[in-house]
């Protein structure tokens, strides 16, 4: 069991050419996993789909008992909000046969993988020059996607009759996407009072995000040079000082516009 466990430290944590090909598949199979939660999300549950649920489920369960089990701090680890958002999204997994009927919404619960992403920044920060070159403009299309589907998937289950159109998901998708650049082309509408204030949440929130993505496109908050005294790589725009040890930066700049 030693030699497993620090067999599995090294693949999580090392930096060998084996550890980091090991994270990138497991970077791949949370952006499949993603991917077959959306697009699951309105399609009935059968036999197939419930047994191709509970496998996703128990390889989620398997890593988060790894990382668990070779974290220091175990605890500190599971109190994490995306270690917390496994927990859910593996019991919504292998409880699939029972939720039918009135519980078949807590399916909405598997968009929580979408949190997960947010623990994969580390890894690319890590092991990938492009993210750790376009870092801010990434977590951004990342808070913006997670927030994108995580509504959509809202919407479908609380306010989308799925009786009423072949193609509710998309439907919920649309209004998403419409509200949030607040397009507002009126053919798809939440008519009650908790939908119209769902509706404002989505502008004000949404606009917020894409916002945020467009700054970090054209005019990043952070600028790359590294501090010859403590090797700090971001520093702020007009920085004159390194915040992490205070010596003098020189960074290049185009001057005050």
């Amino acid at each position: 069991m030693v030699k497993l466990k620090k067999r599995l430290r090294v693949l999580y944590r090392g930096r060998s050419h084996a550890a980091v090909r090991f994270r990138y598949g497991l970077i791949a199979f949370d952006v499949v996993t993603i991917l077959f939660f959306i697009a699951t999300a309105h399609i009935e549950h059968g036999l197939g789909l419930v047994g191709l649920s509970a496998l996703v489920g128990v390889v989620i369960a398997v890593d988060l008992a790894a990382r668990l089990w070779i974290d220091p701090d175990p605890w500190a680890l599971l109190k994490r909000i995306y270690s917390i958002a496994d927990v859910l999204v593996v019991l919504s997994l292998l409880l699939d046969p029972f939720l039918a009927g009135n519980l078949a919404f807590l399916r909405i619960l598997r968009l929580l993988r979408l949190i997960h992403s947010y623990h994969l920044v580390r890894d690319l920060r890590r092991d990938s020059r492009f993210f750790s070159a376009h870092e801010d403009a990434v977590i951004a299309a990342i808070n913006l996607f997670v927030f994108v589907f995580v509504t959509a998937t809202a919407v479908l289950v609380f306010f989308i009759d799925s009786t009423s159109t072949p193609t509710p998901y998309i439907d919920a998708l649309y209004f998403t996407v419409a509200t949030l650049t607040t397009t507002g082309y009126g053919d798809v509408t939440l008519d009650t009072a908790v939908g119209k204030l769902f509706s404002v949440f989505i502008m004000a929130v949404g606009v917020a995000l894409f916002v945020r993505l467009a700054q970090t496109l054209f005019h990043p908050q952070k600028v790359k040079h590294t501090c010859k005294d403590c090797g700090l790589l971001r520093h702020d725009l007009d920085a004159v000082h390194c915040k992490h040890c205070g010596s003098l930066i020189k960074i290049r700049t185009l001057g005050v516009e």
